[in-house]
């Protein structure tokens, strides 16, 4: 792209930094002449869009050599290897090659089904048979594999049909004697043991609770359309539930979360048919995304038949041969890209979520129909706000994608300078409107082992919770939701459903506001309104950015420098913004003059009292004059040493010395910071995880609880941040036996129960191993 940026006249460039969403078709028209009589740009397209150029596609060779490295790897026991190449091999071959019998994604399902075996993964196992059986129903290993998986799953009855089609559809003697003794050791075990009902496969999570709540759409002045309701709202209220317009993966989870519903991907992944990039968690997956099923070859329904009735409609039920079709209509989310060809794995993320937004209209469309279809999303757009950069790459991308789309897919449709504006607008649309679609992940790490890489009696896990953005999505009603620094809404996703839950009480006729990402105790105010604007081009009017607040006031702040004084100093970055809502705001309720405002500040918010300015570097709360210079010194040279702490950690690499050193450091940090500042909390941490890492649980505990008694200042108290920390705290009091676990996982419940309510176990579900410990020792106790 940077090649076709550069060719581009400086007059053009000009123009289209200059330009407006009422001369947008103009400008897109003129950039899209000049790159039509601009021969690089049809040999990048040629190399975007030509599946003779793509890399993406099948390809029989590639398929074939990573079997053999897995047919190796599992004579070498190394099973792992095995089904990481054996599942390469299943993308990269060609889904109809060859017939039936010879078919070589049936013959690598089995395969990979005997690993899955062999690794104990017996329902992976049996999924993986039956995607075999579905693609040639006359093969006997596929029927012999999976009467294993079903017996070792207690499914004997599901076994011992497997065992006879099986033998019904062996050749040889040898294999027939071998599947007969195989279904005499069966019986034998059914005498013994009763049939266990039937293994279900996986499936994708649901949403169960549904919104009882009506929200509407109003105009709120300053910011446009909102949500408010026409009730009170209680904390913890699932208010809104919707299935995205569009979704796409993030790049950096393709390998490990299914590109459909992105969730985590199960060792058995399922590859798309026609291409080599996407990767499911299951057929339903594949099939909702791609549109395609399993071919069903017309000899399927002779073998059926030549098997006794009994056998062939349990044969029928398990390849689903009546349900099956070759195309599903309706579904275009990455049939559009699905041709092997290279666009939609180079193109950055937010413009094929464009394309799959457009992919919907295009083959019926004039670019009248898009402008109208443009004006049906009903989506905010930013063009007029973007900066001048920006402007020329949505420009560029459009044009770039609508001649992928057109020639990728053979479809006929007008580019001109109309339906390349209205791109222009789908992508500014994305910019503002696209949320971020996150899961929570435990992480868990051992205390460091000995010098003979074993861990110790005592070894413990201790358990961090990570938030992973694995794609970004459209919800059109839930883009109508405003931002705030302080909100009273959660967004969280099951699959690709977004789950809007209340976290506090919601009087009648306020409207409901989520976090965009900056939020109060995360950010200082400055930092979230220069992000806010940037990012989404508007100026943050709420609560957070226009009342004055703890946690911006000592989130950065320094120490008073009479040491007794409990009083926050400023900088001149944070003193401008904080003095303004002040100014606006002042505090006069003595009912909260005992708050931690006042502690850090009382004098700030008493407007009489000129001897004691709001300027950098006085005390808010006593005036005494602070050299922040000195400061600023002091806090470099810890941070130093913090860095040399936290490479170590990242190597494992922590030594007393280290430890030490930071130990003495954080004194530092202490005597020149806020008590409340965040850099305290975060070096905190750091020395947690190291004592952790040296099994120092009882120092490590420590440091712990002073990191999140800080994060309680900065947050509420009960805010999802604090339990994601509990998490981490309560691992560790687990770990020490330590009876105040209890109240730390309580906290966590509740916590959870507020932000994700039912589906709390759903979203974390870490969270049932901890209340499983709460169970076990009351319990052992009892």
């Amino acid at each position: 792209m940077e090649s076709l940026k550069a060719s581009i006249p400086e007059g053009l460039k000009q123009m289209i930094s200059d330009s407006t969403v009422d001369n947008l078709s103009t400008t897109s028209s003129y950039l899209h002449r000049f790159f039509l009589r601009f021969n690089p740009f049809h040999h990048m397209i040629t190399e975007l869009a030509d599946p003779s150029y793509g890399l993406c596609g099948k390809s029989k060779h590639d398929a074939l050599e990573s079997k053999q490295l897995g047919n190796q790897c599992f004579l070498d026991k190394d099973y792992l290897q095995a089904l990481n190449f054996y599942t390469q091999a299943l993308r990269r071959a060609p889904f109809e090659d060859g017939d039936m019998e010879n078919n070589l994604v049936a013959t690598l399902y089995v395969n990979r089904a005997t690993v899955l075996h062999k690794m104990s993964l017996l329902v992976e196992c049996l999924r993986d048979c039956t995607r075999a059986l579905q693609i040639c129903p006359s093969h006997a290993k596929a029927w012999y594999r999976r009467s294993q998986a079903n017996a070792s799953l207690g499914n004997y009855k599901d076994a011992i049909f497997d065992l006879n089609v099986a033998k019904s559809m062996e050749s040889s003697m040898g294999g027939k004697r071998k599947i007969e003794s195989e279904l005499k050791s069966i019986l034998d075990q059914c005498k013994s043991t009763s049939m266990a009902v039937k293994h279900s496969g996986n499936c994708l999570n649901t949403v169960d609770e549904m919104p009882q709540i009506k929200l509407k759409s109003v105009t709120i002045p300053d910011k446009g359309r909102g949500m408010v309701s026409s009730c009170d709202i209680s904390p913890g209220s699932l208010v809104h539930t919707e299935e995205p317009s569009a979704m796409i993966i993030s790049k950096q989870c393709r390998e490990t979360h299914c590109h459909y519903c992105l969730n985590d991907l199960p060792p058995d992944r399922v590859p798309c048919i026609s291409c080599s990039i996407p990767l499911y968690c299951s057929q339903q997956c594949q099939i909702k995304a791609g549109g395609r099923m399993f071919r069903i070859y017309p000899e399927v329904h002779a073998i059926l038949k030549s098997l006794p009735r009994d056998l062939g409609e349990y044969a029928a039920e398990v390849i689903q041969v009546n349900d099956s079709e070759q195309e599903i209509e309706n579904i275009s989310e990455h049939k559009h890209e699905c041709q092997g060809v290279n666009w939609s794995a180079v193109l950055p993320s937010e413009i094929v979520l464009a394309g799959r937004i457009l992919a919907r209209l295009l083959p019926k469309s004039t670019s009248e129909d898009i402008k109208d279809f443009v004006e049906g999303l009903e989506l905010s757009h930013c063009y007029k706000h973007m900066p001048p950069e920006s402007k020329l790459d949505s420009h560029i991308h459009a044009i770039v994608l609508l001649h992928c789309l057109q020639h990728s897919n053979s479809i006929v449709f007008p580019i001109d300078g109309v339906s390349l504006s209205q791109v222009v607008i789908i992508i500014s649309q994305i910019k503002v409107n696209c949320m971020t679609v996150v899961r929570l992940k435990s992480i868990d790490a051992h205390v460091r082992s000995d010098q003979f890489g074993e861990f110790p009696s005592n070894a413990y896990l201790t358990s961090n919770v990570e938030q992973v953005r694995v794609g970004k999505a459209i919800y059109k009603t839930g883009s109508l939701f405003n931002h705030s620094c302080q909100p009273n809404v959660h967004a969280y996703f099951l699959s690709r459903t977004l789950c809007i839950r209340t976290t506090k009480f919601v009087a009648a006729g306020c409207e409901l506001e989520l976090s965009y990402g900056p939020q109060v105790g995360l950010l200082v105010c400055k930092d979230r309104l220069d992000l806010l604007k940037d990012e989404y081009a508007f100026q943050c009017q709420c609560t957070g950015c226009s009342e004055a607040n703890l946690s911006d006031i000592v989130l950065n702040a320094f120490h008073c420098v009479n040491p007794n004084c409990s009083g926050a100093v400023l900088d001149s970055r944070v003193v401008d913004c904080e003095k303004q809502k002040i100014k606006r705001f002042p505090i006069a309720d003595e009912a909260d003059k005992n708050s931690d405002i006042f502690e850090v500040c009382i004098r700030a918010f008493s407007q009489n009292d000129a001897s004691i300015p709001i300027r950098p570097g006085y005390c808010l709360k006593c005036g005494s004059c602070c050299d922040l210079e000195s400061s600023y010194a002091a806090v470099y040279k810890a941070l130093i040493c913090i860095k040399r702490l936290q490479d170590a950690i990242l190597s494992k690499e922590i030594s007393n010395t280290t430890i030490t050193e930071a130990s003495k450091f954080l004194h530092l940090l202490r005597s020149n910071l806020h008590a409340y500042n965040k850099l305290i909390a975060e070096v905190e941490d750091n020395l947690a995880q190291a004592f952790c890492l040296l099994g120092e649980l009882e120092l490590c505990m420590d440091h712990c609880k002073a990191s999140i008694q800080i994060l309680e200042k900065l947050y509420d108290p009960d805010d999802i941040v604090i339990a994601y920390e509990l998490v981490k705290l309560s691992s560790i009091q687990l770990s020490l036996g330590d009876a105040t676990a209890v109240d730390s996982i309580n906290r966590i419940g509740d916590i959870f129960s507020r932000y994700y309510g039912f589906h709390a176990e759903l979203v974390f579900p870490y969270l049932r191993y901890l209340k499983g410990e709460i169970e076990k020792n009351s319990v052992e106790s009892g």
